[in-house]
């Protein structure tokens, strides 16, 4: 009797590789936090950016009847949920995060066990980089949302405050949240390239944070669009802002949002790479 349609897909081979890869993304959870590091850096990172956002609303509570009528035109109170300081903490954390996934399992030798056990190496390099993704973007959505919450319940006492309706607030907080998988990934890039925890972070740190630090607007156009692709210059010189300013020296919002993209993605990439022509 031949078997009826959709029985070799229920018991057969073909269900297999979906096994496999349910099998991979759980083995990659449990490898994130079983890493002490992993629960310590994010959950006192997030306290860390709400503390942040309340000190610097404050501020600005407090001072705010000082403000004259031109500071108070330019105010955007978005820049009280998350500040450059927690714009570079974010980004350091999640990047160390994502780079102590791979420096972490070389170091043990976890990863010989895990290319042994599917030899697909860039099936685990995929897993690894979902699971990354996907917890860091919730954390990202956590601390935006949070930071706002906090700093808008603070500037509402002085009727300065926005809600989440607003203009523009959408679009700040899904670039605020997406800052989190965007270092992560690169951080996991940089991991898999150095091998080396101490100068992976260090690394980081210098790529998304401090390298960009040193770009300015200049007279050269082809600079000043190479500059608006860095992750943190795009969100600090367009995608924080609630009304971005419009100027050739500074990236326009696709050109940020495509940096956003394209970081992650030849991150990825290069841990492909990587992983694949280097021996374990």
């Amino acid at each position: 009797m031949a078997p009826r349609p959709g029985a070799a897909s229920r018991f057969g081979a073909t269900d297999e590789p979906r096994v496999r890869r349910r099998g991979l993304l759980a083995a990659e959870w449990i490898k994130l936090w079983s890493l002490r590091s992993t629960r310590w850096v994010l959950g006192l990172g997030i306290l860390i950016l709400i503390a942040l956002a309340v000190q610097s609303s404050l501020d600005t509570y407090g001072n705010w009847p000082d403000f004259g009528p031109q500071e108070r035109s330019r105010y955007d109170p978005m820049s009280e949920a998350l500040s450059g300081a927690g714009v570079a903490l974010l980004m350091i954390g999640a990047g160390t995060v994502g780079a102590l996934t791979i420096v972490g399992e070389c170091a043990s030798g976890l990863i010989r066990t895990t290319f042994t056990a599917v030899p697909a190496r860039h099936r685990v390099v995929l897993a690894k980089a979902v699971v990354v993704a996907a917890v860091m973007l919730a954390v990202g959505v956590v601390a935006s949302f949070s930071t706002f919450v906090v700093s808008q319940a603070i500037l509402s006492g002085r009727d300065i405050g926005i809600s989440l309706g607003e203009p523009g607030v959408p679009a700040v907080l899904a670039a605020n949240a997406a800052l989190a998988p965007v270092a992560a990934l690169v951080g996991m890039g940089v991991g898999a390239l150095l091998r080396h925890t101490a100068l992976s972070v260090v690394s980081v740190c210098g790529v998304l944070v401090i390298l960009p630090g040193f770009f300015k607007p200049t007279v050269h156009q082809w600079a000043n669009e190479l500059f608006g692709y860095f992750p943190y210059y795009g969100w600090h010189s367009c995608l924080s802002q609630l009304h971005p300013q419009k100027a050739a020296a500074l990236p326009s919002t696709a050109e940020a949002w495509t940096g956003f993209a394209l970081w992650p993605l030849l991150s990825v990439a290069l841990t492909l790479v990587v992983v694949r022509r280097r021996d374990v």
